[in-house]
């Protein structure tokens, strides 16, 4: 698939959802859509086959879809990164604010590789927060998130601020209405 692929035919923008005045940017489409989603996966074995990597941390639940084949490709660990309650065992979590309340992610300690580099991936940045929390996670664990991949990004909820200091990659961007 050439890299000119264009991957905005491919994404579903959904008017009023979840609620009026936003527009919701469906990566479910993407997914449906094979040679959209390889596009995908080959562009982020390209932007990270020659990176030192030990682990790919991925935000549940899409950023698992985009992350397992990268690791799949590149031959590295998955660390899941799921809601509260959702992983068996003993977890390490971290708590963070949204627009109107807190929630809260865990992932298995023992997963993160101590003083490892990882990858955070997901399917969609908005405002930073969850990926955010991840990074703070994977210190508290002894890892370096060493930067973070989606496939969309929305830097005009500007996710840069409280992503100060971990490099952002995306396919494509949105800049609001």
């Amino acid at each position: 698939m050439p890299d000119g692929f264009n991957l905005d035919d491919a994404i579903r923008k959904v008017p009023d959802f979840p609620k009026p005045g936003i527009l919701f940017y469906d990566i479910t489409s993407v997914l449906a859509n094979p040679d959209a989603f390889r596009y995908c996966i080959d562009q982020m074995v390209k932007l990270y086959k020659n990176e030192r990597l030990d682990a790919v941390a991925a935000i549940e639940s899409r950023g698992f879809v985009f992350a397992a084949p990268l690791c799949d490709r590149l031959g590295l660990p998955l660390i899941l990164v799921r809601k509260k309650g959702k992983l068996p065992g003993r977890t390490i979590g971290k708590k963070y604010a949204l627009e109107y309340g807190e929630a809260e992610i865990e992932m298995h300690g023992e997963d993160i590789p101590k003083g490892g580099r990882v990858l955070i991936v997901d399917d969609l940045i908005a405002t930073g927060g969850t990926v955010r929390a991840t990074a703070d996670l994977l210190r508290e664990g002894g890892a370096e998130p060493i930067g973070v991949f989606a496939v969309i990004g929305l830097p005009f909820l500007d996710y840069a601020t409280p992503l100060a200091g971990l490099p952002a990659r995306t396919l494509i961007e949105y800049y609001g209405e």
